[in-house]
């Protein structure tokens, strides 16, 4: 078997590559989408779907399952692979997103960040070295730094010194799980808000600590999708080109694409699996609102072009009347449909880097989807 962390490029296409990633739970093609399994389940659907719509790989959420059930039951029913009965792999965010948008109730140091819980107000104290010692109780593959991620608009000066202090953090991090340990991966996270010689600055730094990987953080976080798509322009090119890069929480259609078009391999997002709750269904000819009028005796399958459960057995019409009806159903048949579609839009981009094809590809997408999507929608949990 190869060893975790082996990152190989296997095609390219402009700055566009198609490549393999090794972890301790198998290999992940990429680019790839990872749904997001925030509560270690991805809502609505099981680790069958998942297998069924050719999931490779899951994300779920370090401050959500520290809160609760608590890393170290979960540790106790085999991590969260044991847990979620999920045999493949899983990559696990540090939590730290969701810690600094507790806004009125947290408070940054050097050590780490003290904030109270959203469920019961109780302390709580995330320190780099917790951080990864919770992922190591969920038995991640690919553990995230702990970092600090700055709101849109923060000043240059406060934005410069939590920079310094997310590098700091993140060698603490790598100290706390050296590299090849137990063949889990640790992963840095790039920051530097809106400005793009901090950005430098930050990856710069990182690049000197022996990631397996590296993230670009911060970003949709409130700016428009113009200033979004400049800086991940200026910030991909500054990675190492024989490592994974990972664009966090960043998900539309068009911004997977736009960030594979600047060589980035990973993302993730819960547009997908939101949107389809709301009813919101992403198709090839462009996204729709099933609960409309003019599904409602519309014999058609949603997309003709999905092989999908939904698209395959049921027509619009009763995709509507299920969503109308408010029966669960909906959310599920929705939720696959929609995973499907992103999953199906990578396999889609691997062959398309490998066949040379890959702008006339990422050119029909646009067609179908510039009119209809915005990159400010908000893709954390």
């Amino acid at each position: 078997m190869t060893r975790p962390g082996t990152f190989q490029i296997l095609a390219r296409d402009g700055a566009a590559r198609r490549g393999t990633l090794e972890t301790a739970h198998g290999t992940v093609q990429t680019p790839v989408f990872m749904p997001v399994g925030t509560q270690a389940s991805v809502k609505s659907i099981d680790p069958r779907d998942l297998d069924e719509i050719r999931a490779q790989i899951v994300l779920g959420n370090t401050y959500h399952l520290y809160m609760r059930p608590g890393d170290e039951l979960v540790a106790q029913m085999g991590g969260l692979h044991g847990f979620a009965a999920w045999d493949r792999p899983v990559l696990t965010d540090s939590g730290g997103f969701q810690v600094f948008s507790l806004a009125g109730l947290r408070e940054i140091t050097e050590n780490g960040v003290t904030f109270r819980s959203h469920i019961d107000g109780s302390s709580h104290i995330f320190t780099p070295e917790k951080a990864i010692a919770i992922q190591q109780n969920l038995g991640s593959d690919i553990m995230m730094v702990l970092d600090e991620c700055v709101a849109y608009g923060t000043e240059y000066d406060y934005t410069a010194k939590s920079l310094e202090m997310t590098t700091r953090w993140a060698q603490r991090c790598r100290d706390a799980h050296p590299e090849g340990q137990n063949g889990r991966l640790v992963f840095g996270i790039v920051q530097g808000g809106f400005f793009e010689d901090l950005r430098t600055r930050s990856a710069q730094q990182l690049m000197e600590i022996p990631f397996e990987g590296f993230a670009i953080g911060g970003l949709s976080v409130g700016e428009s999708p113009d200033e979004m798509r400049q800086l991940l322009a200026h910030t991909a090119p500054l990675l190492p080109d024989q490592k994974p890069r990972y664009l966090m929480g960043v998900g539309t259609p068009m911004d997977i694409l736009d960030g594979v078009a600047l060589g980035v391999d990973m993302f993730d997002c819960v547009l997908p699996t939101r949107n389809a709750r709301n009813g919101t269904l992403f198709t090839s000819f462009g996204k729709i609102n099933i609960k409309q009028a003019r599904f409602r005796d519309d014999p058609e399958p949603l997309d003709p072009e999905c092989d999908c459960y939904a698209c395959r057995t049921f027509s619009r019409a009763y995709l509507r009347h299920l969503y109308m009806a408010r029966e669960l159903l909906s959310y599920r048949l929705n939720t696959l449909h929609n995973l499907r579609f992103y999953l199906r839009m990578m396999e889609e981009v691997r062959d398309a880097i490998g066949q040379g094809t890959f702008e006339q590809l990422r050119a029909r997408y646009r067609a179908a989807y510039e009119q209809s999507e915005s990159a400010a929608e908000n893709c954390r949990p």
